[in-house]
């Protein structure tokens, strides 16, 4: 936009008027530009965004206006066979004000009665926990209302209704913990992605804030919309967070929502178990349960994870993780690897021709050796790298 300043002179007194072009229109019905003010009745200066500031969305100098929508939800809308014991939770696109998410804004009912129990926010997550179990084969109904609102004060842009029915079990373990946007990666990382080819990913790729020149080995070849690339090593779509938009604020969204698991899986406490075979783990079989390690772990013979469907595994590993050539980590009695976390304040190796299951939430790099296999998610605040090998994403 072109801009004219003029300086009049009355006295000793100078004002300065600016001027704006034909983008403002002369009737008065544009809006100033990013970084400028505009003079209310009185003259008095005031900043377009409270205080100042600008939200998610909204440029510098610029309000916030645009209404924070729900990403995801646990249990899925019309999810059968729900735990008794399961949490309720949604996910925001964007930060949101903790006052108004209470039992009135997020509620969960059976029939037109309410179900009693404590909402908590944290990150972008709002989460349900029943004070009770829930009943069994029963069918329940959670709303979000437009009463929740980001923090600029933009409310919810559609209440959200959803609807799911329990089964009869309790699942074992702590509650799963919630990867919002993230879990719709099999790999994300804020460094880079590198394959030494050819490898093979089942799932959406992404990293940011680093831009494409990140991701290297995979022969990108970018969309018609600019908004990602594929590659023929990746069964998916490929991100970064210089394409277009709307893809730099989704991968802003998933990397907080990534850091916010990470948060939320370490900070678990009361574990099940402590210290564990002193870190290494080879050869055992481990049941449902919050496990704690002061080192790394270490797996130099085949882990088994004993445990059903529903049941779910936190590891806080304050070290790496180690897993030999050769040794895998293998689920039985229908455990799911979506419902095992690996969260891990030093780096992740896998070695050649080893197999992983689960979510990997690494506060540093993961790497995989030559044709090593994981049946699960890559989560990594620095990078991952992957020599001629095989990631997908797990069965939900």
């Amino acid at each position: 936009m072109n801009r004219t300043n003029y300086l009049l002179k009355s006295g000793t007194a100078f004002l300065l008027i600016a001027s704006f072009a034909a983008a403002c229109g002369s009737s008065g019905s544009g809006s100033a530009p990013t970084g400028a003010s505009a003079v209310g009745s009185g003259g008095a200066s005031s900043s377009a965004a409270s205080g100042g500031s600008s939200a998610a969305g909204g440029g510098a100098g610029k309000p916030d206006t645009i209404a924070p929508t729900i990403l995801s939800v646990t249990p899925a809308d019309m999810a059968t066979g729900v735990p008794i014991n399961a949490n309720v939770t949604t996910t925001f696109s964007e930060a949101m004000d903790p006052k108004t998410i209470t039992a009135m804004s997020f509620e969960l009912k059976q029939g037109a009665t309410p179900v009693p129990g404590a909402v908590t926010y944290a990150g972008t997550v709002a989460t349900m926990d029943p004070v009770a179990n829930l009943a069994a084969n029963t069918s329940f109904t959670a709303t979000v209302t437009t009463a929740v609102t980001d923090k600029a004060g933009n409310a919810l842009a559609v209440k959200k209704t959803w609807s799911f029915k329990t089964g009869a079990t309790v699942s074992k373990g702590p509650a799963p913990v919630n990867l919002g946007t993230a879990g719709n990666f099999v790999i994300l990382s804020k460094s880079g992605i590198d394959t030494v080819p050819t490898s093979a990913v089942t799932g959406n790729i992404a990293a940011s804030p680093i831009d494409s020149t990140g991701i290297t080995g995979f022969s990108l070849s970018m969309d018609s919309s600019n908004i990602f690339a594929t590659s023929k090593q990746v069964i998916g779509k490929v991100y970064a967070a210089n394409y277009t938009a709307p893809t730099p604020s989704n991968l802003t969204t998933a990397v907080g929502n990534m850091e916010a698991a990470f948060t939320d899986a370490a900070g678990r406490v009361t574990p099940d178990f402590t210290e564990l075979g002193a870190g290494d783990v080879s050869g055992l079989t481990l049941v449902p349960g919050l496990y704690k390690w002061g080192t790394g772990i270490l797996i130099s013979k085949d882990v088994t994870l004993n445990g059903g469907a529903n049941d779910v595994w936190i590891f806080q590993i304050a070290g790496g993780i180690t897993v030999a050539p050769g040794a895998k980590v293998v689920m039985a009695g229908g455990a799911l690897p979506s419902n095992v976390f690996w969260q891990t304040f030093g780096a992740v190796a896998l070695k050649s021709s080893s197999h992983f299951e689960g979510v990997i939430l690494s506060q540093t790099e993961i790497t995989l050796g030559t044709a090593a296999t994981v049946n699960g998610r890559l989560l990594a605040q620095t990078a991952v790298t992957l020599d001629a090998a095989t990631v997908k994403q797990p069965a939900e």
